[in-house]
């Protein structure tokens, strides 16, 4: 995968499709189904082109307007995992900086498309804009395209059965009021973060309700609060769990966003390993409890509505 500014030519000739790729949702795996349904017969490697940081996220600093920059609803490494399910495979991570900023709609073809990625088939989406400004649109793409031997396709919004439009937008609203379900509809599969377990505090340890500790990226789309879990990457099946997926308030004030997840019954250690949390239910928002032996007791609670939703759906 190639994770340059903007990365050097692949080896190929391409089918691309460019975006953010939030999510990787049903949107987005339509997108890139017919890249690989393309790329096939016309003996391309499909590809796709991302950015990080998220476009919006950069102007929203570089205006000093925090409120534009978007939520997120999967970090770097589940996106680049999602993108490769879907058969990509070539992904280029492009660096969105100022000189990505400022580039041209002329030399965003030429230089990027072109030259260094070497696109024979390109899809976007029919509001697709592109270069200095936003200067480009499918218009001109198709002109320049023509002069460089790149086919350019569009393709519309992708709905779902009953004709309500699938995008990021869709899954960061039901990630922030906790509806898993909506979520998981427009997703494909049930929201997950993945990452290394770090050591913490042991403060759940010491409570008798260990947990394995992650990092979330800033700002997490999901909600803040408890949440039944599945985990994986710990042996060969999954394991069930409850999460705390906040800043801790009743015993930190730095306003880190950790996922903290207790398994149910069952002692791994698990520290410098990479598993997977896979949310199932959103149980209840973060509180702040007025002392520890109340947070042990909402703790415990917790984990009995875990096992009970494990007793009742199975792992």
């Amino acid at each position: 995968m190639n994770r340059q500014p903007c990365a050097q030519s692949g080896r190929h000739s391409t089918a691309l499709s460019i975006g953010n790729f939030d999510g990787v949702h049903r949107g987005h795996q339509a997108v890139l189904q017919s890249v690989c349904a393309a790329a096939q017969p016309l003996g391309l490697t499909p590809a796709v082109l991302t950015f990080a940081p998220h476009p919006r996220e950069y102007f929203s600093r570089l205006t000093h307007r925090p409120e534009l920059c978007p939520t997120q609803i999967t970090a770097l490494r589940d996106k680049l995992t999602a993108l490769a399910d879907t058969g990509m495979r070539q992904i280029t991570v492009a660096r969105f900086n100022r000189q990505m900023a400022e580039m041209s709609a002329e030399d965003f073809v030429k230089q990027l498309l072109i030259e260094r990625l070497q696109v024979r088939w390109l899809l976007v989406g029919e509001d697709f804009r592109f270069g200095h400004k936003r200067a480009g649109d499918v218009d001109l793409l198709r002109a320049l395209g023509r002069d460089h031997g790149m086919d350019v396709h569009t393709l519309s919004d992708i709905t779902d059965a009953h004709g309500h439009r699938i995008s990021s937008s869709e899954v960061r609203a039901a990630l922030a009021v906790g509806d898993l379900t909506h979520a998981a509809h427009l997703l494909g599969r049930n929201y997950a973060m993945s990452g290394h377990v770090i050591h913490g505090q042991k403060l759940g340890r010491t409570l008798g309700i260990p947990t394995l500790n992650m990092r979330v990226a800033p700002r997490c789309a999901a909600r803040s609060g408890v949440y039944v879990v599945r985990v994986h990457g710990l042996g060969t099946a999954a394991l069930p769990g409850v999460a705390s997926l906040g800043v801790r308030p009743t015993v930190e004030d730095d306003g880190r966003v950790l996922l903290e997840t207790h398994l149910l019954d069952t002692k791994v250690d698990a520290y410098g390993k990479l598993i997977r949390v896979e949310f199932l239910q959103h149980v209840r928002d973060e509180e702040k409890f007025p002392d520890l032996p109340t947070l042990t007791a909402a703790m415990h609670d917790d984990a009995q509505h875990a096992r009970a939703y494990f007793a009742f759906h199975g792992l």
